[in-house]
């Protein structure tokens, strides 16, 4: 075994001391580091999963409560024309209902205006017939003289102003 260990440079005993030392350092380390570091890898990968499906969980609400609002924004829109499409409809009609109202009032004026105008018309005819009735009766009693009576004074100023009603 000389020359073998002066060719290799290695004592057997020293490698076989060196290779248990090796395997004492390993199942020692696997005791009590790799044990440790495995558990904590584990424990940090679990960790991280749980982050993703947290992170899952929150985005699916979020999607869930994004549907939610759109529909409710779209609900709300579809409200919203509705209500603004019965405003106009109401305005509408309330606008006509101003007019008829308007027109009516517009009439009765009218009506009131030509009654009116008729009542007034009747009354300056009328106050005009007595009128001439009476400068008539001045003139016709200067003329004649002599004074005439009621009736025959009415009679004479009728026939008269029917006679000046004939006349174009």
């Amino acid at each position: 075994m000389g020359r073998f260990e002066a060719f290799v440079g290695v004592n057997f005993w020293t490698a076989l001391f060196v290779l248990l030392n090796t395997l004492t350092i390993y199942f020692v380390a696997k005791k009590f580091l790799f044990g440790p570091v495995m558990k904590i890898i584990h424990d940090r990968q679990q960790e991280i999963d749980d982050m993703y499906a947290q992170a899952q969980s929150a985005q699916d609400s979020a999607k869930a409560l994004e549907s939610e609002y759109q529909t409710k924004l779209e609900t709300a829109q579809e409200t919203s024309d509705r209500l603004v499409k019965e405003a106009v409809a109401r305005g509408k009609s309330r606008e006509e209902e101003i007019i008829r109202q308007a027109n009516r009032e517009a009439d009765a004026i009218r009506e009131k205006a030509s009654a009116d105008i008729a009542r007034e018309k009747k009354q300056a005819v009328s106050e005009a017939k007595n009128e001439i009735s009476s400068l008539a009766m001045e003139i016709a009693g200067k003329v004649v003289g002599q004074s005439l009576d009621a009736a025959r004074q009415e009679q004479l100023v009728d026939s008269f102003l029917e006679e000046l009603g004939e006349q174009p």
